[in-house]
């Protein structure tokens, strides 16, 4: 489909941004009211010593930034149709201010919140005045064995810039001081070779594409990996820095401590990702067979198993897809479903500068905004059941929930997509007899285990190994850390062989910045197969729909439980696994027949 311009796209295919603001005037009258707004916030410091003034300090606070969100996301969604527009990027530079400004303004809040005696906020708590905010609250409480002194905090709060200099570092030599040789295609040509292409080789049908580009995109990293040991090793000391200053017992410890998450969680993901690797083994002898080689090396792990077949499917016919395979979840879902796709929630075809990819963002007080850049594949069906699952979400938590209490955290963010997910898979399932499309599905579904379970818990287990060793005096050298990414390679891809380029794939990871963070890709993956099993088999429909209504009123292991789903137990990971294998077992024997 050849790009459109957005005078040429269909009105019903874009968004409808007068839901937010009627016009940019409208916008603009929002931003003087909240700008003069958070010019009062200070009035509250100092006077949050009683139940009456919490609650009113926390009301305007609230309401401010309500204003002060809603403000920044009509900028960016408006923004992200047309990047190089100037209106709106002098608008949403402005949006951007506006935020850190509000965050300045209210900087005081959880010291002076902290600053009153434990037992007495727990009175304060119990008063129903502050119902509302007593889960925010305690939440800041939580932290009190872990606060510092008002002075060492704020020389914390100094040094916070230049404790993200690795990171900084990392991304100015990986993504503008780096540059690739040009590879040979397909067809011999030679090719540029960038970070985006390189996952266009590594899917190539041609071997000698595909070890060409590995060699020389990863022969690149070699060629700076003592730098970038160094950079990765001063990311870790930051990290068990604060983590002994704030008196964590472990850097993965302190990194959980935000969403309420036990270490065992993490321990026991693990452990149970190792209990399926036996079912790993046979899916990449399985690759290795079906792909004709004598052995499969690394750089065969992205070319397709099974052929692409012809799988066309235009947005109508997506749309009508996710609606059957959604139908389990209910006739309000259904309804609403029929509104993203009649009230343009839905910014559908790719336009000149218009953002890449897609995202779901929720809107509090309006309704959930979804991007897309429909090319109509199969692939694409699944984005948008994917992204629409975000919206639900984030649609049933903005209407049960108040403004505090509506935002869920990052470790069930991936949960509903990834259900609607997995639905979409088991209804193409149910009805496709066509043994091609069947496996095309099939192996499809096990792609996301390999890449989104097995892979991030690969990751998750050489941070917390890094850290560790870090936190033990054992330098992080280029040499430690290609050990432990191999050991880990050769445990994970047994019967693969480790290519010593392979050693050095850590270095390319820029999620390693963000220490202990992709652990929740995997267990959101197993947490969604749970449920939507659960949906289908064990009527726990009612169930999950009250979990898409908690919003962030809770930790999320306990609205996890709500769905049925008790990350603190193995039998979640450990029942996906049958999954993986089950889906493995029909592949296998639609293959190799």
């Amino acid at each position: 489909m050849s790009q459109k311009t957005r005078n040429e796209l269909r009105v019903s295919d874009t968004w409808d941004f007068s839901s937010i603001f009627a016009s940019d005037a409208a916008w603009e009258e929002a931003y003087a009211k909240a700008e003069a707004a958070i010019g009062e916030l200070g009035a509250i410091k100092g006077t949050l010593s009683s139940v009456a003034n919490i609650k009113a300090g926390l009301d305007k606070i609230f309401s401010v930034g309500q204003q002060v969100e809603i403000i920044y996301i009509y900028s960016m969604l408006r923004l992200n149709v047309d990047n190089g527009d100037p209106t709106y990027q002098s608008m949403n530079g402005r949006a951007e201010y506006l935020s850190v400004k509000f965050s300045i303004a209210i900087s005081f809040l959880e010291s002076e919140i902290l600053s009153i005696p434990q037992d007495v906020l727990a009175s304060y708590l119990a008063d129903p005045a502050l119902a509302t905010y007593r889960h925010t609250l305690e939440d800041i409480d939580r932290t009190r064995a872990h606060t510092l002194d008002e002075q060492r905090e704020q020389m914390l709060a100094m040094l916070s810039d230049a404790s993200g200099t690795a990171r900084s570092a990392f991304g100015a030599l990986e993504s503008v001081d780096m540059t690739f040789p040009d590879v040979k295609d397909e067809q011999g040509n030679p090719a540029p070779l960038t970070h985006g292409s390189f996952g266009v080789y590594r899917e190539s049908k041609n071997q000698a594409v595909r070890k060409e580009a590995f060699e020389v995109y990863f022969g690149e990293f070699k060629k700076y990996i003592n730098t970038l040991a160094a950079l990765y090793s001063g990311n870790v000391k930051m990290n068990n820095y604060y983590t002994r200053v704030r008196g964590y017992s472990s850097a993965c410890e302190k990194a959980l401590f935000g969403n309420n998450v036990p270490v065992s969680v993490y321990d026991q993901l693990t452990e149970a990702v190792h209990g399926g690797l036996p079912i790993m083994k046979r899916y990449l002898a399985l690759r290795r067979r079906v792909l004709g080689l004598d052995e499969l090396n690394m750089y065969d792990l992205y070319c397709p198993m099974v052929e692409s077949v012809d799988m066309k499917v235009t947005y109508e016919e997506a749309q009508e897809l996710v609606r059957k395979a959604t139908k389990p979840l209910g006739e309000e879902y259904q309804k609403l479903l029929d509104r993203a796709f009649s009230e343009r929630w839905i910014d559908v075809y790719e336009t000149k500068g218009k953002t890449t990819g897609a995202y779901s963002c929720g809107v509090f007080g309006v309704h959930p905004y979804v991007l897309l850049n429909y090319t109509d594949t199969l692939d694409d069906a699944y984005t948008l059941a994917h992204e629409l699952g975000h919206a639900m979400h984030s649609y049933f938590s903005d209407t049960t929930q108040d403004f505090v209490n509506h935002d869920y955290r990052i470790l069930v963010a991936e949960v509903a997509s990834t259900v609607n997910e997995v639905l979409l898979t088991r209804y193409l399932l149910s009805v496709e007899t066509d043994k091609d499309k069947r496996a095309y599905i099939l192996n499809h579904f096990l792609e996301g285990f390999r890449t989104t379970v097995f892979r991030q818990t690969l990751f998750a287990e050489f941070e917390r190994r890094a850290h560790d060793l870090d936190m033990n005096g054992t330098p992080l050298t280029a040499e430690v850390l290609n050990g432990i990414y191999r050991e880990l390679n050769e445990l994970y891809y047994e019967g693969a062989v480790v290519n010593e380029l392979q050693d050095i794939e850590w270095a390319r990871i820029p999620h390693f910045y963000n220490a202990f963070y992709v652990y929740q890709y995997a267990t959101g993956f197993c947490s969604a197969v749970s449920i939507a099993k659960r949906i289908l088999e064990e009527n726990g429909t009612a169930d999950y729909l009250r979990f898409l209504s908690t919003g962030g009123s809770d930790y999320p292991l306990e609205e996890l439980k709500i769905a049925g789903v008790d990350l603190t137990k193995p039998d979640t990971v450990a029942n996906a696994m049958q999954e993986f294998d089950s889906a493995l077992s029909e592949l296998e024997a639609l293959l190799l027949k």
